[in-house]
């Protein structure tokens, strides 16, 4: 059997393995036409559509995808995602729906679930440490805070808030400062958790009547860190009882480390209450990478990986992948596994060649990413509502805000945007993006719905706040 070939079992036999491991229905709503594995030395690589579907599967099912690989190579591997747009063309038209009612619904199954089983659902371990992170300017101040919270909880920066974009390093900070607390304050407790987990939970307490359990487990710990906080937008029962548990803590003299997709002030129907909790101690963002930390990630994947990646492919492709950290590690993983299936020596040639297609697009479609996500967040919504087929009115207004920006802050064609919001077709972008032009120019109000009621604001304002979010000023 030839090396491709052999090559292609293990993946058959791999996508046969996972889809006995998470059921036929999820396989089918997360897996099926959404994703494509790749087998190289030392890792799995996972090609999905956009971020979304990446996210999701990073965040429920890595740890499925790497002991499955594992067992079907025979060693220990590693996971890494990369964002491919080609896949965008093989999902579905309807599958964006099936995913968005899957996580909006997966709470009260997994509480369902746990029920029947008796125990909560499960939370997070924390993996990653502070001498594996690599400090740039981008990063700088957040690293300081997250060290100095470490070392010395509740002397200072209390609340720690970090925000940025996606695949800066903001889940790897708080996982480090999980380990470093349990490194050098083993007298001390933490918890770590996702603000979609701490739903989750808090769901299934209530359910469970539990409420008392739950809440002295995360009301009684000295450091208490939450990632993923904007997930509390539009869920009133959360954030109160989270405003509780932030109290709790706070006037227990505690720490608290949040990490979040946005700054708290421009996470849509968060309480005023809560907003202004999280500003009250240090809040600090992390901006994309330098090109000095692009390289030195680069090295140092590299050298965990135990590959030889000369020093001119390294600033190859540090050059062209700027957005975050995935994308490096996602562009690197391809070539590796590229050069494996080729059995070529890693090569400046080779990564041209290897990278083009990924080079050419992948900055547009993480910016695009980066647009769903910040404006999103402002309306309270998830990114993957976006690319469903509903129309109210919040949904339309924010969908049609994200194709503008995109429009106007990338150089992805109106064909491009659509395939990437859930398949729409031209025109459905195109009318969209002048919806939106048309209302700036003649300074109009957005108007939307949110749980506590309308809301209408200056369509400039709210273009010039996302573009704020974005780091892109914004221009008339």
């Amino acid at each position: 059997m030839g090396v491709r070939a052999h090559s292609d079992a293990l993946v058959a036999q791999l996508q046969e393995r996972i889809a006995d491991q998470v059921g036929p229905h999820r396989y089918k709503v997360w897996f099926k036409g959404s994703t494509e594995f790749a087998l190289a030395d030392g890792f799995v690589s996972v090609s999905v559509p956009n971020q979304f579907v990446g996210g999701w599967i990073e965040k429920h099912f890595i740890d499925v995808i790497r002991d499955t690989a594992s067992g079907v190579a025979g060693r220990p591997l590693d996971v890494a995602f990369t964002i491919d747009p080609a896949l965008s063309k093989l999902v579905r038209k309807k599958q964006p729906d099936s995913q968005v009612d899957y996580a909006t619904n997966n709470p009260e199954r997994l509480a369902r679930a746990q029920k029947k089983l008796g125990t909560p659902p499960p939370e997070s371990i924390p993996k990653r440490a502070f001498h594996d992170f690599v400090v740039g300017s981008s990063n700088r101040l957040a690293y300081t805070g997250a060290i100095s919270v470490a070392e010395q909880p509740s002397s200072q920066y209390n609340p720690l808030f970090i925000h940025g974009g996606c695949g800066v390093g903001k889940t790897h900070l708080l996982q480090a400062v999980c380990n470093r607390i349990k490194e050098l304050h083993p007298d001390k407790t933490y918890r770590y958790i996702s603000g979609e987990d701490f739903t989750n939970q808090y769901v299934f307490a209530i359910k469970t009547r539990e409420v008392e359990s739950f809440r002295h487990r995360y009301r009684n710990v000295d450091v208490l860190v939450i990632d993923d906080v904007h997930f509390f937008s539009n869920k009133r029962g959360t954030q109160e009882e989270f405003l509780h548990t932030f109290n709790a803590i706070d006037v227990a003299g505690k720490q608290l480390v949040m990490a979040s997709d946005a700054h708290p002030k421009m996470i849509a129907q968060l309480s005023e209450s809560l907003a202004t909790r999280f500003i009250s101690g240090m809040v600090v963002k992390i901006d994309a990478p330098d090109r000095q930390t692009r390289v030195e990630v680069l090295r140092r994947r590299a050298a965990k990986m135990n590959c030889d990646v000369p020093e001119p492919v390294v600033e190859y492709i540090a050059e062209h992948c700027r957005a975050n950290i995935r994308e490096l590690e996602g562009a690197l993983y391809k070539l590796v596994a590229l050069a494996n299936v080729t059995k070529k020596p890693i090569s400046l040639s080779l990564a041209v060649q290897g990278l083009q297609d990924l080079i050419q697009r992948t900055t547009s479609i993480v910016r695009l990413s980066d647009i769903e996500s910040v404006v999103a967040i402002y309306f309270g919504l998830s990114p993957a509502d976006l690319h469903t087929s509903r129309k109210s009115r919040t949904i339309a207004l924010a969908r049609g805000i994200a194709m503008y920006l995109a429009r106007k802050n990338t150089d992805m064609s109106f064909p491009e945007i659509g395939r990437f919001m859930g398949n729409k077709n031209h025109s459905t972008v195109l009318l969209a993006a002048r919806r939106i032009a048309k209302l700036e120019a003649e300074d109009g109000i957005a108007r939307w719905v949110t749980p506590t009621g309308d809301r209408e604001k200056s369509i400039r304002a709210v273009l010039s706040e996302l573009e704020e979010q974005l780091g892109q000023p914004s221009v008339p």
